[in-house]
């Protein structure tokens, strides 16, 4: 199942998408008053049935008709991040000065966590600000991001896609210049609007087999970025179990898993977004993303 949260006149609804079809149809009065996806996502044993059986029967209006929102426009806490995951963007990285405290090319050993803040979140489709004066060095990173259903502490990597709710797509865009004069990641990866999402959040019984996606992202119509997410150096229960072992993932959460090679500071010289600039970003199965840069 694909769900959105979108925006008429009502306020903000949550739909089923039918890709085929290109229409949304308005679920919200199948739900409990004032849920959303999120609320889905963690009553899925119960909601799912309900929505499956009845949704067909609702009317459908174009997709393109209305406002998408991220699937979840407000996340109940920070975004779950990995750097440096896929091996041709570690030596990139490396390589282009940005990395801390050195500029390592070696593999990571263990994962590289880090967070975005709920405030970067905003639509698939939606302007990204690129806050002049307070960075100049703007850049993308394309993700598949995993979204937690059921919950746990101590999750192992056997049980992991047991916790999977589904999936959706995360543009990571980063202020390389914060992220290198601050010595840290949180500030560089978290201005408002630096992380659109969407445009639909997919259950994961729609992905018979993630490691098989394709992700793909181009700026301007110029391919930038392609890999598969078999490539990732940790997978995705490795990231699950490496992040339960101390901290309970909570339903909902969602863990954008890195960015392959490519990003704006691999090209000699580095290419950072430039207002008027439009990054598009694709997953198979997932859909795309695309933002201008305001």
């Amino acid at each position: 199942m694909k769900l959105v949260t979108f925006t008429n006149s009502a306020g903000n609804r949550v739909g089923v998408v039918d890709v085929d079809a290109q229409v949304v149809r308005d679920v919200s009065e199948l739900l409990p008053p004032g849920a959303g996806v999120l609320e889905i996502i963690e009553g899925w044993n119960e909601l799912a049935p309900t929505l499956a059986e009845r949704v067909a029967g609702l009317p459908g209006v174009p997709l393109d008709s209305v406002r998408l929102l991220a699937p979840i426009p407000t996340p109940r806490r920070n975004i779950f991040c990995v750097g440096k995951n896929y091996r041709e963007h570690v030596v990139e990285f490396g390589r282009s000065g940005y990395d801390t405290p050195s500029r390592s090319e070696a593999l990571p050993d263990k994962p590289i966590m880090f967070s975005k803040a709920t405030t970067s979140v905003t639509g698939p489709y939606d302007e990204v600000n690129s806050h002049p004066g307070v960075t100049s060095e703007l850049d993308y990173e394309g993700e598949l991001a995993v979204i937690i259903g059921r919950g746990g502490r101590g999750i192992s990597h056997a049980d992991a896609y047991d916790h999977v709710w589904g999936y959706t797509i995360i543009n990571d865009v980063t202020a390389r210049d914060l992220q290198r004069d601050h010595k840290q990641w949180l500030l560089g990866k978290s201005l408002d609007t630096h992380c659109p999402m969407g445009p639909f959040a997919v259950s994961a019984d729609e992905i018979p087999d993630v490691a098989a996606l394709e992700l793909k992202t181009a700026v301007n119509g110029e391919v930038r970025q392609s890999a598969v997410v078999k490539d990732l150096i940790f997978d995705i229960p490795d990231l699950i179990s490496t992040i339960s072992a101390g901290i309970t993932l909570l339903p909902g959460d969602i863990i954008a898993t890195g960015t392959p090679a490519g990003v704006g500071i691999g090209f000699e010289p580095a290419k950072f977004l430039q207002s008027g600039d439009v990054v598009e970003i694709s997953i198979s199965g997932l859909g795309s993303l695309r933002n201008r840069i305001a």
